[in-house]
């Protein structure tokens, strides 16, 4: 699998851009999130890549940070009736944050807005993915704004681990707050995690 290309940028488009990898052309589809990141023509980049494999054609779609990359893996492979494209559109139509801000407040008016997403398919972006990334998303917007202490940090990280293994939310919550207060709140995110996977219902 290809993970990333580190190359010379050849030409950029909105759509498209092709990368000069030691003499090798690769043609990448982009989301406009990246385009909006590339250096000028001729500049060296590393772009982070996700390999499409169709009976007809072999698809590399490239980002420029791991975040775009794993949001449009969450997309294609979480959500049904997703595919590359409308993930495409997603990225290119609303900025990370914003869209996991609307996931969160299920404001499916927003997503319904981006190209290629209409009303059902915004409903199932939130059902589906309000408890992968809806809720730390929401959380982690919430301890920012507070300035957490770091217990509070640990705790914040703690469930958001529990969240991405697949735990929903509140048994994450109440998981981590039983394991702190028997570990005591200057436990690690290690030992806390552990204790929590060993009493999460």
């Amino acid at each position: 699998m290809i993970t990333y290309l580190k190359g010379k940028l050849v030409e950029a488009l909105p759509t498209n851009i092709v990368v000069d990898v030691n003499g090798v052309g690769y043609e990448l589809l982009i989301p406009l999130s990246s385009y909006q990141k590339l250096p000028p023509p001729g500049n060296e980049i590393i772009i982070y890549t996700h390999l499409s494999i169709r009976e007809d054609a072999h698809v590399l779609y490239g980002f420029m940070t791991i975040e775009e990359r794993e949001l449009f893996k969450l997309l294609i492979n979480a959500v049904s009736g997703v595919g590359p494209k409308i993930a495409l559109n997603i990225l290119s139509g609303i900025n990370i944050s914003n869209f996991k801000s609307a996931v969160a407040s299920a404001d499916i008016k927003i997503l319904s807005q981006i190209s290629g997403v209409g009303k059902k398919t915004a409903e199932r972006i939130v059902v589906e993915l309000k408890d992968k990334i809806g809720f730390s998303s929401e959380w982690a917007e919430r301890a920012s704004e507070k300035g957490m202490e770091p217990a509070n940090q640990i705790a914040n990280d703690a469930v958001r681990a529990l969240v991405a293994l697949g735990y929903k939310q509140n048994v994450a919550m109440a998981a981590v707050k039983e394991a702190q207060s028997k570990l005591g709140l200057l436990a690690d995110l290690e030992s806390i995690v552990r204790h929590a996977l060993k009493h999460a219902g």
